[in-house]
């Protein structure tokens, strides 16, 4: 019996994502195959979506979700790599960050701020000592609005923000520009 092709290209995806990822990167079945979460219009570099409602899935439309964030697909950098771990919190029920977010499932390739597992691990492999990467990037890649005042389409009550924490410190400011750090503990909770 002969192997269907979708099975056959997933299997290859996972087999090359688990040589080239992370040492902690869990199995491929994690990996979306699918467009269900891509916005209509991200395809454009259009910003994130800002209406819908959690849970948020990986976008399919990689490449255009990285170039909107400012980023390029390519194999994994090997310059600098670190572990970001990120916990959204919204009316006191944690929501699950999604594997694949920054990985193409069609190619393999990812930028240097995506994820693997849906544990809430941001993987962060560059190919240059010292890039700066923001919360805002892996939030365009994943084409989930992040501002002061909302994640997604759930917007903090009037006169609240969104609260930001990293390594336990409130974060001012616009959740976006937060820099991604090694072993950072980021919270953002919607009040």
């Amino acid at each position: 019996m002969k192997t269907p092709a979708p099975i056959v290209a997933a299997a290859t995806i996972a087999l090359a994502l688990a040589l080239a990822g992370c040492s902690n990167a869990s199995t491929a079945t994690d990996v979306p195959t699918s467009p269900a979460g891509s916005s209509p219009s991200s395809s454009t570099g259009a910003a994130p979506d800002g209406t819908s409602l959690p849970p948020w899935p990986a976008p399919g439309d990689v490449p255009a979700r990285v170039a909107a964030a400012g980023l390029d697909l390519g194999p994994m950098g090997t310059a600098e790599h670190y572990h970001p771990h990120l916990t959204i919190t919204i009316d006191g029920q944690q929501v699950p960050i999604p594997p694949g977010i920054g990985v193409d499932p069609t190619t393999g390739a990812m930028s240097a701020v995506h994820t693997h597992e849906g544990d809430g691990t941001i993987h962060i492999e560059a190919h240059t000592v010292g890039e700066v990467f923001t919360l805002g990037q892996l939030f365009t890649q994943w084409s989930v609005a992040l501002t002061p005042t909302q994640v997604g389409g759930v917007r903090a009550r009037p006169g609240k923000k969104v609260v930001v924490t990293s390594n336990g410190t409130r974060m001012p400011g616009d959740p976006s520009d937060l820099r991604l750090a090694p072993e950072q503990q980021i919270e953002l909770t919607v009040p």
